[in-house]
């Protein structure tokens, strides 16, 4: 009886057992229905949204295409009236095998791309299978393999794009905010104060002024790129006490002025506002161009129409020479010369009147450089950025959505005449003599002029500079002095990430092999001015007492005064011969071989002897006391002549 009494209690127990396996197994196969669902859905979404990226990227390259579609027939038609001959039917031949070989390019570096990023999203996809059958749960299973690729793409083709339209509220000038006082304008610009965003640092009243002169096709923002990150090339300068000005452009849309603007109109805009500036700060001004603008910058000054206004030129990575860019000579070496003609990038705007349309000539860097620009290139170039971000935990950085921003959404058109002048400095080199391919106001304009007028150069570079090339940026060593300094990274970098105060080569400081920074160099040059000027002074009291001091002496000792004067009159001159040949790179003109030798092979030269006791002293006041800046951001500056500018030798360009 007992046992009949267990038997059921056991077939319970069983029963139970049986029960919840039975719910286990139930549960499980919903979980993995509920997974399987959710990875066909999420494959449905990864597909739509990696058909869109593509599309995306294909679209925003091929955008300036069809306006160079358009300009192109428009010419074309324009060219129909005359007979095509023979040597027209080889052009075109030319045309469509250089257009082939572009193709062939943008191809192959797809191909490479595509198969780079889908073998190693293979690997991991076959590892978590592996993982989800295994059941180790050591590694991701093949469910959250598959989730994070459908996050990766909804990252890359929708939360990415917003994400740089976004930054447009924190990117670039916005001078209806406070910080920013218009000063002037003519017809065709602006002309603004960039006031210190550090709220401890004022302007000096009587420092030394600094003019900004951006690039024309992309326009000022890269100059103040990221100011809330402390990522601003003006705010630099301004935060170091630096009356520090930004001329910017007019927009050419509604502005006629701007569209028929020429080469004089820019110089003597130029003028007018350091006019302005002088009469304010009461000192001549430096004048620094960024890209395309240091090029004007450049020609502004060999002009004339600059003299006794601007003592000093600041280049950064500016085309001084635009056919020693060996790269964009060799791609504009295979089109046809028929087919380089500037009208080919020239658009009409609804009142008629025609400018260059600023999205093919940026459009004309990508096919360049097609094997790292090809659109497919970039999305996977993206898609690979985004991976290493989710597997580390990290966000996109502001300033690569910055750069984003500046590379598609600030691209402008530029007036006619204004373009020609870059693009016959693309086309014609310097002569030997160093004459440019340009006139202004019916003059030549040579390199020669700016030690003529003794006009200080500072000419900065990017080590690894994939637009501006180097030999282009040095082109003016071959026939001045001018003191280098080479930064790392690429064009945008200077006014990017070096320009944040406490960077590895922030602006303000010297840094790498003695190279001193745009910010450094201005203000060491205004503590030398400075010097001179307070030298100058003494030298003329003592000047003054000393013609007069005869008439206040008796008779028996009239010498005995003027003699003593005159003993503390010239030591300024006995201390600087000493330290000259110890003192840091000039801010001044270095007085360097051509070709840009260092600084040091000129410490024997002239200026130890030359009668131009302004600049002999202000050598020794810099040698003696650099500019005040900030505490605690300055490097202090190194006073070895022998390391200015030592790796850079315009022989090794050749």
């Amino acid at each position: 009886m007992e046992m009949n009494k267990c038997e059921p209690k056991a077939a319970n127990a069983m029963l139970d057992q049986m029960y919840n396996q039975l719910l286990d197994y139930l549960q499980q196969q919903s979980e993995l229905q509920a997974k399987l669902y959710t990875l066909y859905s999420g494959s449905q979404e990864s597909a739509a949204s990696f058909s869109k990226g593509m599309a995306n990227y294909l679209e925003k390259f091929a955008e300036p295409q069809k306006y160079a579609i358009q300009s192109f027939l428009d010419v074309q038609r324009q060219k129909a009236e005359t007979p095509p001959s023979l040597e027209d039917f080889k052009d075109f031949s030319d045309l469509l095998k250089f257009n082939f070989d572009l193709a062939g390019k943008a191809f192959q570096s797809t191909l490479t791309s595509m198969t780079e990023f889908h073998m190693r999203s293979l690997g991991r996809a076959l590892n978590a299978a592996l993982a989800t059958i295994s059941e180790s749960g050591d590694d991701e299973d093949f469910f959250e393999f598959a989730r994070k690729q459908t996050k990766l793409l909804e990252s890359v083709v929708c939360e990415y794009p917003q994400a740089i339209r976004d930054i447009k509220a924190e990117y670039g000038f916005h001078f209806e905010q406070p910080g920013f006082e218009k000063v002037a304008e003519t017809d065709h610009f602006f002309l603004y104060q960039v006031l210190p965003s550090d709220k401890a640092v004022s302007v000096r009243k009587n420092g030394k002024p600094v003019l900004l002169i951006p690039p024309y096709v992309l326009g000022e923002n890269i100059l103040c790129f990221l100011p809330g990150e402390q990522k601003s090339y003006a705010h630099a300068y301004a935060n170091q006490g630096v009356p520090t000005y930004i001329r910017v452009v007019k927009d050419i849309a509604v502005t006629p002025a701007v569209q028929d603007m020429t080469g004089e109109d820019d110089v003597r805009d130029t003028k007018t506002f350091c006019e302005k500036i002088k009469a304010v700060h009461g000192q001549p001004l430096t004048l620094n161009g960024y890209c395309q603008g240091g090029f004007f910058a450049t020609l502004a000054l060999l002009s004339g129409e600059l003299d006794n206004l601007a003592d000093t030129l600041i280049t950064c990575v500016s085309p001084l020479d635009g056919t020693r860019s060996i790269a964009l000579a060799e791609f504009m070496q295979n089109i046809p010369d028929k087919f380089t003609e500037l009208g080919y990038a020239v658009k009409k705007l609804p009142n008629g009147k025609p400018v260059v349309n600023g999205k093919i000539m940026s459009w004309v860097y990508k096919l360049k450089s097609i094997e790292t620009e090809a659109p497919l290139v970039n999305f996977y170039r993206d898609l690979s950025m985004f991976e290493k971000f989710m597997d580390s935990g990290k966000q996109v950085g502001k300033t690569a959505l910055a750069i984003n921003y500046w590379l598609l959404y600030d691209q402008v058109d530029m007036p006619v005449e204004i373009t020609k002048i870059s693009f016959d400095s693309y086309a014609v080199p310097v002569d030997k003599e160093g004459t440019l391919p340009i006139r202004l106001f019916d003059r030549p304009l040579n390199f020669k002029r700016l030690t003529e007028k003794n006009i200080n150069v500072l000419i900065c570079i990017a080590a690894s500079d994939d637009l501006v090339d180097r030999d282009a940026a040095l082109a003016a060593c071959d026939y001045i002095d001018a003191e280098v300094t080479v930064f790392p990274k690429g064009h945008a970098a200077i006014a990017t990430s070096w320009a944040h105060p406490e960077s590895a080569c922030a602006l303000h400081t010297t840094f790498g092999d003695n190279y001193r920074g745009p910010v450094r160099f201005h203000l060491d040059l205004e503590a030398q001015q400075n010097q001179a000027a307070a030298t100058a002074k003494t030298a003329g009291s003592a000047a003054v007492k000393k013609a007069t001091a005869p008439e206040k002496t008796s008779a028996k000792k009239p010498a005995a005064k003027p003699v003593t004067k005159a003993k503390v009159a010239t030591k300024p001159e006995v201390a600087v011969t000493k330290p000259e040949t110890a003192a840091k790179p000039r801010a001044a003109k270095p007085q360097s071989a051509k070709k840009v030798k260092t600084v040091a092979a000129a410490a024997t030269k002239a200026p130890v002897a030359k009668p131009e006791t302004a600049k002999v002293a202000a050598t020794q006041a810099s040698s003696r006391k650099p500019a005040p800046v900030k505490a605690g951001t300055t490097k202090k500056v190194k006073t070895s002549p022998n390391e200015a500018a030592k790796p850079v030798s315009a022989n090794n360009k050749k």
